[in-house]
């Protein structure tokens, strides 16, 4: 039942920057993204013995991290509800014309589990199959969403302005 400690710093210094990254493009605040992405690794370095089988461990990382930050904001809304404050959580606005070209702001506008499988299979070049597995869906629905996602990419950021489409 030994831990590889060999194998774990491997992957660590392997993943450790593309994970990060890829929580800090879904939170977007860099201290919050570097605790959720520590505590994460923490995390799979305790279940490293089965993590260093599993198809995808730096997905499991991102999720492991996101998981940590929806259960801070269900532990923060039920703090404040207690405290008898009006507690909503924080809104991406959704304009379209606002930061069209600023593909992290379209992103962010994603719902989160096109975000997810977007930036799974972009940043992380998942197939199919591992980004179902890593999300516990479908992987009818991981194309679902991607599709959706990748659309919506499309409109926000791609489509040319009004400027642009008259010669």
């Amino acid at each position: 039942m030994e831990r590889t400690w060999p194998d774990f710093v491997g992957f660590y210094a392997a993943s450790r920057d593309g994970c990060l990254r890829m929580v800090l493009a879904v939170v977007g605040d860099r201290p919050l993204a570097e605790d959720l992405t520590a505590e994460a690794f923490t995390r799979a370095w305790m279940s490293w013995r089965k993590l260093a089988h599993h198809p995808a461990p730096q997905a499991w990382v991102v999720r492991t991290a996101l998981n940590l930050n929806v259960s801070w904001w269900r532990r923060r809304r039920r703090e404040m509800a207690l405290a008898g404050s009006a507690w909503s959580p924080p809104v991406v606005d959704n304009d379209p014309d606002l930061d069209r070209h600023d593909l992290r702001a379209a992103v962010l506008r994603l719902p989160p589990r096109q975000r997810d499988v977007l930036i799974l299979r972009v940043f992380f070049d998942l197939d199919t199959r591992a980004i179902a597995q890593a999300l516990g869906i479908a992987p009818g629905t991981v194309g679902t969403h991607l599709h959706r996602a990748l659309a919506a990419l499309r409109t926000q950021v791609l489509a040319p302005t009004d400027q642009e489409a008259t010669p």
